[in-house]
């Protein structure tokens, strides 16, 4: 524990002292400026942000922050008045620059003006921590940095630099204390939301934990992007139920755009940023994330218990389906996401003509907005030509719970 550490450093400086004739007039010095030096150490490492700025954050939005000093209680509890603590915005270059001086530099301008951007760093006797809380803090406006090549403004990261000087007591010794938050992705549009939500979670999800600020890799193993989307849509959605492996060979086909490769032949490529979130995919005029962040979206707004009740097939190609259902009996039916459309569910059901043959046909896909106007359980209940869930369940077996109970004659 921090506590023990600063506690065997006293004793040692005790003893130095205490041996300060033995030790002469050359050695002594040296001896307490190393002390010195390791104290420094250990005092700032212990500077933490304890909560962070949203990572996607909107100018003239008020969000909150705290950082916390482990070792506060200890070393300011003779200070005669609180310090405060400074936050600041700092760009992806000055965070680099912070970092390669190990924290010694301090920051020689902001990046954007925040308000509200001073706190008093106070020690609760009760719970014996020293914190700083930022409950009130708006970033006014963000200064943009030039970018390379093709880079837009929501892949631009910066972060939030919080610092303050403080004073040790016994020793009367001067620290400068700064820790940096997470990286952040600064937006002035509502619009600009999505793609700054796929920087941070490319960063938060491939980035090494000892890193230059804040280098990320251009590529990535497909299996580690599959975690990855499992772990967000689980997160997102709030249930148990991730993507199965069916699931991940669909996406891999719409990301590679490769409808020839196996399974197998998906799980040693890598795939790129730019396919991730950069290139638009054949035929649409949206990214990969963007189709995958609708689906998210529409599925947590409206599809979480059909999901969770895996009654949503949800990742599978017009193609499949139509394999699927080819061979089913009339009325046979399986819910999917819609390709062409951002936040789409589509039903697709088996009709046969009078000759007997099978023509597999697909409704057209209802938004979040269709969804919150009649539910997916009654407009499924509402469509006669729509008997049971594929491979063989009826739908009102399947559905029944997910009935709103109306009174009839009053629809």
């Amino acid at each position: 524990r921090c506590e023990s550490l600063v506690e065997v450093y006293f004793q040692l400086q005790q003893q130095v002292m205490a041996a300060s004739t033995e030790l002469g007039p050359e050695l002594l010095p040296r001896l307490l400026e190393r002390l010195n030096e390791v104290l420094s150490s250990l005092v700032k490492s212990s500077f933490l942000v304890e909560k962070q700025p949203p990572q996607v954050l909107k100018t003239q939005t008020k969000f909150q922050a705290s950082v916390r000093f482990l070792l506060g209680p200890q070393l300011l509890k003779a200070a005669p008045k609180p310090y405060v603590v400074r936050a600041d915005m700092v760009t992806e270059k000055q965070a680099r620059e912070l970092e390669l001086s190990n924290y010694s530099n301090t920051l020689s301008e902001s990046t954007g003006e925040i308000l509200h951007n001073t706190v008093a760093l106070e020690t609760n006797p009760t719970s014996g921590t020293c914190c700083a809380n930022f409950k009130n803090v708006l970033l006014k406006k963000i200064k943009r940095c030039e970018r390379k090549g093709s880079e837009s403004v929501t892949e631009e990261k910066c972060a939030v630099l919080f610092s303050t000087n403080v004073t040790l007591t016994p020793s009367n010794i001067s620290i400068h204390l700064q820790v940096l938050s997470l990286p952040i992705v600064v937006i002035v549009h509502g619009n600009q939301d999505n793609n700054a939500k796929a920087t941070v979670l490319w960063d938060n999800a491939f980035s090494d934990i000892e890193r230059v600020p804040f280098v990320v890799a251009e590529r990535v193993p497909w299996e580690k992007m599959c975690d990855t989307l499992n772990l967000k849509f689980m997160a997102e959605v709030q249930t148990t139920k991730g993507l199965l492996k069916e699931h991940y060979f669909f996406l891999a086909q719409k990301i590679f755009n490769d409808h020839s490769a196996s399974p197998e032949d998906f799980q040693n490529r890598h795939v790129s940023w730019a396919q991730f979130n950069k290139e638009i995919l054949p035929g649409r005029g949206f990214t990969f994330w963007q189709w995958f962040d609708g689906v998210l979206d529409l599925t947590k707004r409206c599809l979480k218990s059909y999901w969770s009740d895996r009654l949503i097939m949800g990742f599978i190609s017009k193609q499949y389906v139509c394999k699927l259902l080819g061979m089913q009996p009339d009325g046979t039916f399986l819910l999917r996401f819609s390709d062409s459309e951002i936040g789409g569910v589509t039903i697709a059901y088996v009709m046969r003509g009078k000759d007997g043959s099978s023509q597999v046909e697909n409704i057209q896909p209802f938004s979040a907005k269709d969804l919150s106007i009649r539910s997916l359980g009654d407009r499924i209940r509402d469509l006669v030509q729509l008997r049971n869930l594929y491979p063989n369940t009826p739908k009102d077996q399947a559905f029944g719970s997910h009935y709103n109970k109306e009174q009839t004659g009053k629809d």
